[in-house]
């Protein structure tokens, strides 16, 4: 049997999508593989958790993991992180880019304990206009700028330790993003679709599921 854990904030939680996220729309995919090939069984388990940053999921990720990895099975473990720690608030960043780079590197350093696949999700862009600043808290603002830097700190990690990156930033920025928005910065149900068919696609294409 294998694995999935998917750890993340409300976008991988899947806010603002009738369907219940990118996350819920791969467990439907891989569930319909469950039921049609024998040869082929795999749970994923969604672990967002809305307002999280790479500082919260450092504290839980262990825990977690250990209350889902039993031996013998496969794991692969899923990290899609960061956007609240680009989020500017007080004239600062709310997770420092040198403390944020730190934080996933010891996230990786855990997941090796557990996985030898590990794949991180790059960041969703935002609708400046807006989210800055957000309109339910007006202290604390999103913009592309930073996030840019975030998923290039997200990507360096990635390549320094020769694991799995999916851009999704770079990709989603070059098209009519904002109409992929529900408020500015969660996806809605069409944000939600194409971001599981890159996910998807990517671990078909490299085999991680087949």
């Amino acid at each position: 049997m294998t694995n999935i854990l998917v750890f993340g904030d409300s976008i991988t939680y899947g806010a603002w999508d009738k369907e219940g996220g990118w996350v819920q729309r791969l467990r439907k995919f891989i569930d319909g593989k469950n039921l049609t090939n024998p040869d082929f069984y795999c749970l994923i388990c969604n672990l967002g958790i809305s307002g999280n940053t790479s500082e919260d999921l450092l504290r839980r990720f262990e825990s977690e993991t250990k209350e889902r990895v039993e031996e013998g099975e496969e794991t692969i473990i899923m990290f899609a992180i960061g956007s609240n720690d680009s989020q500017f608030v007080c004239g600062k960043n709310k997770i420092r880019k040198q403390k944020f780079q730190d934080n996933l590197q010891k996230l990786t350093d855990s997941a090796r304990k557990f996985s030898s696949k590990i794949i991180f999700i790059g960041l969703f862009p935002s609708d400046d206009s807006k989210t800055t600043p957000i309109p339910w808290d007006i202290t604390k603002s999103y913009k592309n700028e930073h996030i840019k830097q975030y998923n290039k700190i997200i990507k360096s990690i990635c390549s320094k330790n020769k694991i799995y990156f999916i851009e999704i930033f770079e990709d989603f920025i070059k098209l009519n993003y904002q109409q992929l928005l529900e408020d500015g910065l969660h996806p809605n149900s069409e944000g939600h679709e194409k971001i599981f068919q890159r996910v998807k696609d990517f671990l078909m294409k490299k085999e991680i599921i087949k």
